[in-house]
């Protein structure tokens, strides 16, 4: 695990607005009662700043319920599911939470002037690759004891877990999962002659079974489609491939580029082929993520990885196949991504804060609420709940989510997801330029994650 050392937050507030200026954004119930976690609130539990752990016993485990308004921050895509969380714990508590949910593209921006004025609110969530650079700013109160008394703590999401981690400190619990896998639309695989209920294995086998989804030629499809201009999308979709390759993308403490190794490097070339061949859908040399999951959707795309969270949406107009995202001789894995969420440095109410952070990994909220609308749960021994039990994929999708990784590095969004980045530069010079520079870009990406 990395060894970071937590920075002062003067300096990393300035920190986090600088960035915000340079960087673009991307891309069976228990509990929960209203009063029924109420306790006394003991010296010092209304000031988060610093750290919300400490306490023992009930009060420690569940917080404070008592009918204070609580105020939380959520990114626009995240909308849906935060919305429902909030109103279930709303509806079933004394506690109030008022949800305030940003543009994605102006998030950074706003938190970081609330850090710098002292205005974070009690509750607010960070895609989970900013994480680590936030939390060793110093922006979240430390949650260590608080987590580690949760009577599940060891079947919580490891990936989101440990992004929040910083210098054995634990800032953040999950918020909500996105998992990339595979999506593949059975209608076009009978019309090719291939298996609807066999998605790729390999590498090969998904090179292999676009190429006959474009081979019927058929107005406006395409074999598959990918973000060829978007960072984000590129390390949510490819990362997972050199993971269930059995390779990793960057040494442990995230300063170090490993994307130019043999497993990445079939990526790219199987890329690069199936560009050459017409394979890729038009316009996907400049997709910046806007549209790159439109296509599939209006059923214009055979295969391709695919945000797990729009499995209900595409399902509306597509009969779609899932499976796990294969290495370049098989395995499977995924990118845990999605958001943490934590308490702010500047929340006043640090108990009542917790207990919705509390109720938040309950069954009551992994099941009834984000199980029952479809969503993936951060609870392993939740994975085969009632409602995911309804379908197959659910269940393939939970399950995958414990053997998928988050990838942590400080310097994450400057390294992969800005729109400058180097590891942009080395996909498109990858796919689309005619000589191969990858072992020069993959020691740019080096240099960025090695950055103080």
């Amino acid at each position: 695990m990395k060894v970071w050392k937590r920075r002062r937050i003067a300096g990393a507030v300035a920190a986090v607005i600088a960035t915000s200026m340079t960087l673009a954004a991307c891309g069976g119930s228990t509990g929960g009662a209203a009063g029924s976690t109420s306790a006394p609130a003991t010296a010092g539990s209304s000031g988060a700043s610093g750290s919300a752990s400490g306490g023992a016993g009930a009060a420690a485990d569940q917080g404070v319920d008592d009918g204070t308004t609580l105020t939380l921050w959520t990114r626009a895509p995240l909308e849906k599911q935060a919305k429902a969380l909030v109103e279930a714990y709303n509806g079933s508590h004394q506690n109030q939470v008022e949800l305030t949910v940003v543009p994605n593209d102006d998030y950074v921006a706003k938190v970081g002037a609330a850090a710098g004025s002292g205005q974070l609110p009690d509750l607010f969530g960070a895609d989970i690759v900013y994480v680590p650079n936030w939390a060793s700013q110093g922006l979240y109160a430390d949650l260590t004891d608080r987590i580690a008394g949760l009577p599940y703590a060891d079947t919580l999401n490891k990936g989101h877990i440990d992004a929040g981690t910083v210098d054995g400190q634990k800032f953040v619990l999950p918020f909500v999962l996105d998992l990339s896998v595979m999506m593949y639309n059975k209608t076009l695989y009978s019309e090719a002659g291939l298996d609807p209920e066999k998605g790729p294995a390999t590498l090969a086998e998904f090179a292999d079974q676009a190429t006959k989804i474009a081979a019927l030629k058929k107005p406006g499809v395409s074999g598959t489609y990918f973000g060829g201009n978007c960072g984000g999308c590129l390390v949510f979709t490819w990362f997972p491939m050199v993971w269930a390759s059995g390779e990793e993308v960057m040494n442990a403490d995230g300063t170090e580029s490993l994307l130019g190794g043999s497993a990445a490097q079939q990526v790219y070339s199987t890329y690069k082929t199936l560009n050459d061949d017409g394979v890729i859908g038009d316009g996907a040399r400049d997709e910046t993520g806007a549209t790159w999951v439109a296509g599939f959707q209006s059923g214009n795309v055979g295969v391709m990885p695919y945000p797990a969270t729009l499995l209900a949406t595409a399902s509306e107009s597509v009969d779609v196949g899932v499976s796990a995202l294969p290495g370049v001789d098989g395995g499977g894995s995924t990118f845990v991504g999605g958001d943490g969420l934590g308490i702010s440095k500047d929340s006043k109410s640090g108990e009542q804060a917790w207990n919705f952070l509390a109720w938040l990994t309950s069954d009551a909220a992994q099941v009834d609420v984000l199980a029952k609308g479809g969503d993936v749960v951060s609870r392993s021994d939740l994975a085969n709940n009632e409602y995911a039990a309804k379908d197959p994929r659910l269940v393939l999708i939970n399950e995958i989510a414990g053997k998928g990784k988050t990838p942590v590095a400080l310097n994450f969004q400057s390294a992969f997801n800005a729109s400058d980045s180097p590891w942009l530069t080395l996909v498109r010079n990858a796919v689309y330029g005619g000589d191969s520079s990858v072992e020069a870009d993959n020691t740019a990406i080096t240099s960025v994650l090695a950055q103080q």
